[in-house]
């Protein structure tokens, strides 16, 4: 069994919420009369991350998921800890669901007013709010949203904004990450990249002190989000070393994603 508890990376079907999705697959496969199949487990891309990453490395104890559509954690945890199972020996592969880390409040002294504005535009504001912070369905629109306010403040573009930046979403992460290659490796391809970006997406004439402001916001954008997710990996390993009382922590992360594969 597995029940769909709510919806989250910008998903909205309805019929779903509450309701067991091994039974709704189940039922749709015997409609389609097409395929003698079974579900015999439910598991998640970060459990399934970890878990291929153990079967060739079994000191792996952390999966780890850094996407185009969000992030997420799981984590080893010894059962003496966890108080919903009977019993204290053995382990227990834990989901932290950590894109929903901060919907309490418990980020809000480091959300900026960009992170807001995609918060407020989303399909589910007030959820997944440190999902928003650092996955890469997120990424592109704050640094479109840093392009807009730097143009209203003359700071950009000499002050003329186009349709096209302003208008949500049309800034796509993959633009920031292509951008990115290029300033780490300080090449002035990068320069060209963002020109070429801005004129034939966002019909600008950017100018070059316009292009070299785009690549340091996209890279500042891009090194917050690692470093958020290094700030809770790190708290993830703490956890284990603790729970193994040693000093020094041998463990390996299995990591997946698409942001964690394409960037720089």
């Amino acid at each position: 069994q597995g029940f769909l508890v709510n919806w989250t990376k910008g998903f909205k079907a309805s019929g779903c919420e509450g309701k067991d999705v091994v039974m709704l697959l189940r039922e749709a496969i015997q409609r389609r009369n097409e395929f003698e199949l079974d579900v015999v487990a439910v598991v998640n891309d970060t459990v399934g991350t970890m878990m291929t990453c153990a079967y060739e490395d079994p000191k792996c104890e952390i999966g780890l998921i850094v996407g185009g559509t969000g992030s997420n954690c799981c984590y080893m945890e010894d059962l003496r800890n966890i108080e919903q199972v009977e019993g204290d020996e053995g382990r227990m592969c834990i989901n932290m669901e950590w894109g929903a880390f901060g919907d309490d409040g418990s980020l809000d002294d480091i959300r900026t007013e960009y992170d807001l504005e995609v918060d407020a535009g989303s399909l589910n504001p007030g959820q997944q709010i440190f999902e928003k912070m650092i996955s890469g369905l997120y990424l592109g629109e704050l640094v479109r949203l840093i392009l807009v306010k730097m143009t209203t403040q003359a700071l950009l573009f000499n002050g003329k904004a186009t349709p096209e930046l302003l208008t949500r979403g049309h800034f796509q992460t993959q633009f920031s990450l292509a951008i990115d290659v290029d300033i780490l490796m300080r090449s002035k391809e990068g320069v060209l990249k963002a020109r070429e970006l801005l004129s034939d997406h966002f019909s600008l004439r950017p100018s070059e002190e316009d292009c070299a402001a785009l690549q340091q916001i996209c890279a500042i954008v891009s090194t917050r989000s690692a470093y958020l997710v290094a700030a809770a990996l790190g708290a993830v390993v703490s956890r284990l070393r603790l729970n193994k009382a040693v000093k020094k922590l041998q463990t390996t992360v299995g990591v997946d994603g698409t942001v964690y594969k394409t960037h720089p």
